[in-house]
């Protein structure tokens, strides 16, 4: 077995190695910015990124088009040149920050492109794999799911049309102008909060000052998430919306809500009730309710109708 002190000693020297291989290119911007970056994500510690690092990165890419490319291109070499797990989460913090950031766009739009078109950028790390056998080996886990969130929010985004860290509750965003549109949006942001619920189940390692700081940042998505889909539910309650969905589409609608109720014990486990919100979980119940007692209406009214035809016709075959 290694040594904790030879081990500490090796991340710094592979540290130190990164910075050199960094200060050699050619383009100064991407130079400092590799820098930036190595410096944020060092194997030596097991603590997130600092603040000041991560400020650092962030406002470096925030300066140009080619800064921000430079930027999300140096995070995401790092992330998928590395198996470490420590480094790997640290990346995945700076992408967040990225996604979260209320500063320029112009970060977003250039970590926008990159989600389902593969390649190098992609965020799905599902092989990723520590070679230790260590305790790091379960962090490896962690490192698949939290990209997978990554992702998930990136693409919910894509279909909202927007960054929904960029609505807040007194901000609300119009219904959808078509159904499709809402069942593609409710759909997504249900799948974002399923994502979430596929937490590793070793949550001791939320003791863990890295994974605790991924936590939190993850339970804001699932807070912005349930926003979105609050908005969504009360705008159609309001509307004339429900009354157009055909049969399939409620019973779409139905099965999206059933879905997002059976996420609700395994956020109760991670957050700690922290995120409960009551109220929400009571408006999904009872729109879910208002859309079984819709389609029972109109099931019952087919069935009318089905009788009568049928005893019409039968009158007339027996004059």
């Amino acid at each position: 077995m290694m040594s904790k002190e030879w081990k500490l000693l090796r991340a710094l020297i592979k540290d130190k190695a990164s910075l050199i291989k960094a200060t050699v290119s050619t383009k100064r911007t991407v130079s400092t910015m590799n820098r930036a970056v190595i410096k944020a994500t060092t194997r030596t510690s097991t603590s997130p990124p600092p603040d000041y690092r991560i400020a650092t990165v962030l406002n470096l890419g925030h300066e140009t088009i080619p800064s921000a490319r430079a930027c999300v291109e140096s995070i995401m070499d790092r992330l998928h040149s590395t198996h470490d797990p420590y480094v790997a989460l640290k990346c995945l913090i700076l992408l967040h920050h990225i996604i979260t950031t209320k500063g320029s766009s112009i970060l977003k739009d250039q970590l926008s492109f990159f989600p389902l078109n593969g390649g190098i950028n992609s965020l799905i790390l599902t092989r990723f794999r520590h070679k230790s056998k260590s305790d790091t080996w379960e962090l490896s886990l962690w490192v698949q799911w939290y990209a997978s969130v990554l992702e998930r929010n990136l693409v919910t985004s894509r279909i909202l049309g927007f960054s929904f860290y960029l609505i807040s509750s007194s901000n609300s965003n119009p219904i959808p102008s078509t159904e499709f549109d809402l069942l593609r949006e409710l759909d997504s942001l249900v799948s974002l909060v399923e994502e979430i619920c596929k937490a590793p189940q070793s949550l001791n390692y939320q003791k863990m000052d890295l994974v605790h700081e991924i936590m939190l940042l993850v339970s804001e998505d699932y807070r912005f998430a349930q926003l979105q889909i609050k908005m969504r539910l009360e705008g159609l309650e309001d509307s004339d919306t429900i009354d157009r969905l055909s049969r399939d589409e409620s019973t779409e609608l139905i099965s999206c809500l059933k879905r997002l109720e059976d996420c609700w014990p395994k956020l109760i486990e991670m957050f700690a009730n922290r995120k409960r919100n009551d109220a929400f979980w009571e408006l999904t119940s009872q729109m879910k309710i208002k859309l079984e007692l819709m389609n029972e209406r109109r099931e019952r009214g087919r069935l009318v109708l089905w009788k009568d035809d049928r005893e019409r016709l039968w009158r007339e075959l027996t004059r």
